[in-house]
């Protein structure tokens, strides 16, 4: 990896931290509510990996040219897959830690007055492509691309939880951690920035619209 990937992997690691711990410690900043600020901090960080890394539109242009229709499939199957994990997890957390219960609903109050239109939209067009675009297609893979497949991987996912400590809610950082997981494995596996687009974007409308936990 040469130097410029380096400074590249660190501005980008840089950024988002910085735009999105005070996103999930303030979840409102004058207009904005959660859901465009977090759109917003997206449409950033995706400019800043696109105009940084001359791969980076090759890399998405290329996952469409090829098994686009099982790529699809496999992120929607994978989407069900893991609110199946979180479903009995949910379940086991409730016994284990008395206090799940409690913050798992207020991961729910970042919905706040927002409605189901707009962060059904807002998760179809940028919330779920762009993390999976902005975590896996660019962080994760100068991550891989610098400390090898495993570490990458591994790296990318601490990263990932990380930003989610501003929300002082141990579930979030929890449930992050095991999202980052899966969805990195399945990048680090298929190398299809589609398929875990289409899986984080389903997952997400399923857990905060149509059948929340």
């Amino acid at each position: 990896m040469v130097p410029s990937d380096a400074r590249r992997l660190f501005l980008l690691a840089l950024t988002a931290g910085v735009l999105f711990v005070p996103l999930f410690i303030l979840r409102r900043i004058g207009p904005f509510d959660f859901w465009w600020l977090m759109s917003l901090d997206l449409v950033l960080l995706l400019f800043l990996s696109s105009s940084s890394d001359r791969r980076f539109g090759r890399i998405l242009l290329a996952d469409f040219r090829t098994g686009l229709a099982r790529k699809i499939l496999l992120g929607i199957l994978s989407a069900f897959v893991l609110y199946g994990f979180f479903y009995v997890g949910k379940a086991l957390s409730g016994t284990l830690l008395p206090f799940a219960g409690e913050e798992i609903q207020r991961i729910y109050g970042f919905r706040g007055e927002a409605s189901t239109l707009r962060i059904v939209l807002l998760m179809l067009l940028v919330i779920g492509p762009g993390e999976e675009i902005f975590w896996r297609a660019s962080l994760q893979r100068l991550c891989m691309d610098r400390w090898g497949d495993a570490r990458g991987w591994f790296i990318s996912v601490a990263l990932y939880s990380l930003v989610h400590l501003g929300s002082g809610n141990l579930m979030l950082v929890l449930a992050a951690a095991v999202c980052g997981l899966f969805w990195g494995w399945l990048y680090r596996r298929f190398r299809s920035i589609i398929l875990v687009a289409v899986s984080h974007t389903i997952w997400d409308i399923l857990v905060f619209i149509i059948a929340p936990f």
